[in-house]
């Protein structure tokens, strides 16, 4: 029995080293241009093969390293969504977008690698939709959609498309160059993950009230 459990938290210790390795990586280099033989070495594994091992192929460990984070970041979701309750303030349901990510890394520390994973993946056409399903299917980004539609109930349909796309791409990628800085050591526009949210809120609350304009 305790050989046992020595050897499971032997394997669990080796999968968790790959996969943070696996996200530095991947968020500093960009996932096609890392090996497995490059995460084994820099987790400090001898066998080659141990990550095809624990994770199968790389769109397996891009999924594994996704899903470890967006389990913690749906309960911060939660946590703002409860506060939120059944506001009619479309800033209240910006806000439940924009602050779940920030508060996140905040929370995890520094230095953080997820938002410039995040943005690799995305990037990537073969591994783009691992992102999506992993967080933006899960109910609780759904919930804080449905509320922000009731705000502006006359925007069409496909502007309302649009405009969810955009807002996505504000904050992935601006989340992701304050994490870069950060990781640098170079100036951000913004003092804390807390007060560079706000900014993205005002941005994005802009992006949804600005004009419709029909034809060309």
């Amino acid at each position: 029995m305790a050989g046992r459990s020595v050897r499971a938290e032997q394997v669990r210790a080796t999968r968790e080293a790959i996969r943070t390795t696996a996200e530095r990586l991947f968020a500093e280099r960009g996932v096609n241009a890392v090996s497995n033989r490059q995460i084994s070495e820099a987790a400090g594994q001898g066998n080659t093969a141990v990550v095809g091992y624990h994770f199968g192929t790389k769109a397996d460990l891009v999924r594994a390293i996704a899903h470890h984070h967006t389990e913690r970041l749906e309960r911060v979701t939660e946590r703002l969504l409860a506060e939120t309750g059944d506001s009619a303030e479309l800033r209240d349901w910006v806000a439940c977008l924009v602050r779940p990510t920030p508060t996140y890394l905040a929370e995890l520390g520094s230095p953080t690698w997820f938002a410039r994973f995040s943005a690799q993946v995305m990037a990537d056409p073969a591994l783009h939709e691992i992102v999506v399903d992993e967080t933006l299917s899960a109910p609780v980004w759904r919930r804080i959609l449905t509320g922000l539609h009731r705000c502006l109930p006359e925007l069409p349909a496909e502007v309302r498309a649009e405009r969810i796309a955009m807002t996505r791409h504000v904050i992935l990628h601006m989340c992701a160059d304050r994490e870069r800085a950060l990781a640098l050591g170079t100036p951000t526009p913004r003092a804390s993950w807390h007060d560079a949210a706000t900014g993205m809120i005002d941005a994005i609350v802009g992006i949804w009230t600005a004009p419709v304009t029909e034809g060309s």
